[in-house]
């Protein structure tokens, strides 16, 4: 699969790599974006042969800046174009991916950059990476699910604090919040997450499935309902 308009995608031995490319705009989150980034994802949830995604962004400067401002708000009005975004759920359809997602964050990272990132199951960020939610700036409230997924990381205190201030963290006080799992130098970033990656690669493959699953599925259920998901997926496949 190649040839997209705002993404490199590239399989290496087991391992998908997305990149976002528009490093001349930051990374900006645009519906041709979206539009490629939801094709990628639905490819990768259906192939068996890839068992780790890491999901990163082209240039020196951002992960992702958020929304693409120039197409955004030029839509008459800025409501529309938000209904054409979500006409395709892809933040949904990335939190359904069976295989673990590791976001390699670097720079900035706001707005959609961050909800991207947040529906990844590990975050590694090098130590210049700055966390924002603007969107109050323009009036508006974080609607691609920043509401929902920072405050189940941050905590309510520090997610409002966020949003309506419009205030912006570093990778260390991200780390302190749970919004990253680990801070690197930057000129480590993409060798640390390549070294995760490999980890996981090499393991049982319907166990590196299973084991996300009984996690992020667990999360939702009682302790005993998740222990119960657990021993069944254990004796799914017959490992334990």
């Amino acid at each position: 699969m190649s040839g997209f308009e705002t993404l490199i995608f590239e399989v290496k031995e087991e391992i998908a790599y997305i990149t976002l490319n528009r490093p001349q705009v930051l990374n900006s989150h645009n519906v041709q974006m979206r539009d490629d980034m939801f094709e990628v994802f639905g490819a990768i949830r259906d192939d068996e042969d890839i068992r780790v995604v890491i999901l990163k962004g082209a240039g020196e400067k951002a992960f992702c800046a958020g929304a693409d401002l120039t197409e955004f708000l030029t839509a008459p009005p800025p409501t529309a174009a938000r209904e054409v975004r979500l006409e395709k759920d892809l933040w949904k359809l990335m939190l359904g991916v069976p295989q673990p997602l590791i976001a390699a964050l670097h720079g900035y990272v706001l707005g959609s950059g961050i909800e991207m990132a947040l529906c990844c199951d590990v975050r590694i960020a090098s130590e210049d990476a700055k966390f924002g939610l603007p969107e109050m700036g323009l009036g508006m409230i974080p609607a691609a699910g920043g509401t929902q997924t920072v405050p189940r990381l941050a905590g309510i205190g520090a997610a409002l604090d966020m949003i309506l201030t419009n205030k912006w963290i570093d990778a260390v006080s991200a780390l302190k919040t749970r919004m990253v799992d680990r801070v690197v130098p930057r000129d480590k970033l993409y060798s640390e997450t390549d070294k995760l990656a490999k980890k996981i690669v090499v393991k049982n493959k319907r166990a590196i499935i299973n084991e996300k699953k009984a996690v992020v599925r667990g999360m939702d259920l009682s302790l005993t309902e998740g222990l119960d998901l657990e021993k069944r997926l254990a004796a799914s496949h017959n490992i334990y």
